[in-house]
């Protein structure tokens, strides 16, 4: 059997779609199993023991593009699965399988065209159940065991390693509304110097990120590795730590599944739906929409930002920033001193 999975989002969503592929591949163990990503998003699946190919696309081809697309995969598959409810999920999965099981956005006569493109749906919930859960509804439909495990990429050497034991900060997302201050992440290095860690910072290729953390790295004495290391090397490094501090990005979804633990900073995103699924967890949600001081799950703790005076119980409000657009920022992230995150750090080291 040939079967397709479809995760054609951001990283943290194919990497966050592995526990999926892990249900299938132990149900299926001589079927011939791809994923479907966007391209860009691939490495966060190097290595994966359960994937037979990884099939990166562009996500905005033109006609050509297109054309080529279905030459080399129409209708090539038994099987496909579509962990996101838009159209092109929905549209390749028609084209590229001769049977199809995905998540369908709603009822309503738009989606009915989805709905009966599939042999199997089940309907997305948005709001009220993690995406790690949403995606093994697709393993209940075709009736096969689910596996919660989240799937780290293929370990590999980290060159520049510290001698000594270290705590990992990635604290630069893609986004400025999922983003701390300077001020709380040096606060909180200088914490973490004081408890005899060395400090490791981590990010990726983007020169706002190689400027914002070489500004962090300044005063020396840090390893910066921002834009040095494949998601391979990532594994290998948040395995090694003591300690991970990140904001709400892949690299956080990556180190809880490496049983690091991890300290996610969460502002304006519902964490029921994207918190850091823990390792080794299994059943239920493992987070709330809010909880104070913090929330923790096995090796996760996840610390909401704090609640402006001034808007009401907005946290978590699922928007992008307080101006409603990725390049604004979250009060309750801005106007977090660096202490809460320390007493979470401190309860993750006590560990």
């Amino acid at each position: 059997m040939k079967i397709l999975v479809l995760a054609l989002r951001r990283l943290g969503d194919v990497l966050l779609a592995t526990p999926l592929v892990r249900s299938l591949r132990l149900a299926y163990p001589a079927a011939t199993i791809d994923m479907l990503v966007y391209a860009g998003t691939e490495g966060i699946l190097e290595g994966n023991p359960d994937c037979s190919n990884v099939i990166a696309v562009d996500p905005y081809p033109d006609r050509a593009g297109y054309v080529r697309l279905l030459r080399r995969l129409g209708r090539s598959y038994d099987l496909a699965l579509t962990t996101q409810a838009n159209d092109r999920s929905h549209l390749y999965a028609w084209l590229f399988a001769r049977r199809r099981v995905g998540l369908v956005p709603d009822l309503r006569w738009s989606s009915v065209w989805k709905r009966a493109s599939c042999s199997a749906y089940a309907l997305l919930d948005d709001t009220n159940t993690h995406t790690v859960l949403q995606n093994l509804m697709l393993a209940d439909l075709l009736g096969i065991a689910r596996s919660y495990e989240v799937v780290p990429p293929e370990s590999q050497p980290v060159p520049d390693l510290p001698s000594g034991p270290y705590a990992v900060l990635h604290p630069y997302p893609n986004f400025n509304y999922k983003q701390w201050t300077s001020e709380g992440w040096r606060g909180l290095i200088a914490w973490l110097r004081g408890q005899g860690l060395n400090i490791v910072l981590t990010g990726g290729p983007a020169a706002s990120e190689k400027a914002h953390n070489s500004a962090l790295a300044s005063g020396g004495g840090m390893v910066n590795l921002t834009g040095k290391l494949a998601f391979g090397a990532l594994s290998a490094l948040y395995r090694g730590a003591r300690l991970y501090v990140g904001p709400d990005t892949s690299t956080t979804h990556l180190a809880a599944a490496c049983g690091t633990p991890t300290l996610a900073l969460f502002g304006p995103t519902n964490p029921v739906k994207w918190g850091p699924w823990p390792a080794g967890h299994s059943g239920d949600n493992p987070w709330q929409r809010r909880a104070r001081p913090w929330q923790r799950a096995a090796n996760v703790i996840l610390l909401q930002g704090v609640q402006p005076v001034d808007l009401g119980r907005c946290v978590p409000c699922h928007l992008e920033g307080c101006e409603r657009h990725v390049r604004s920022f979250s009060r309750c992230l801005v106007e977090m001193p660096a202490d809460p995150v320390i007493a979470a750090a401190a309860e993750l080291l006590r560990g």
